[in-house]
């Protein structure tokens, strides 16, 4: 489950990234914080209601929220994009079976060191003047015995 992130602060990290805090922008956000699981387009627009948003503006909507480090695109199980909270600087990062799609959190120590080389590579490539550094990584297995 994310953490839970009070919206105020998530609002003054996109105005930082030089962007407005639109209603639509924080409805989808103020949904993504409260989910236990990534969620698709179709699963975003349907629990926001009824013509709230489209799907155009969803997807501008999470494409400004991951340029702003809000969001990322979780990893795909069985092709579908699934969309999460990414609140805070801590990673999380997972595994996912290749035969049942399930998804299951790496443990804590692993995650830190891997996202501890992530940043060093981010910072690496900031440092040779790359702009807009961002990553995605995804690790894919088969699960054991009785989850696979």
């Amino acid at each position: 489950m994310p953490a839970f992130v009070p919206l105020d602060p998530a609002r003054e990290r996109l105005r930082s990234a030089g962007l407005r805090v639109t209603r639509a922008r924080a409805a989808i956000l103020a949904l993504l914080l409260r989910r236990s699981a990534p969620a698709r387009i179709e699963e975003i627009r349907h629990e926001l209601g009824p013509g709230r948003c489209d799907r155009v503006t969803i997807y501008r909507c999470l494409d400004a929220l991951g340029e702003a480090g809000l969001v990322r695109l979780a990893p795909a199980s069985r092709g579908a994009g699934r969309y999460e909270a990414s609140p805070g600087p801590a990673e999380r990062y997972r595994v996912v079976c290749r035969k049942t799609g399930r998804v299951a959190d790496l443990d804590p120590a692993a995650s830190e060191a891997v996202a501890r080389a992530l940043r060093d590579a981010e910072d690496g490539l900031r440092a040779r003047g790359y702009t807009h550094v961002d990553h995605r990584l995804e690790f894919t297995a088969l699960a054991p015995p009785p989850a696979c």
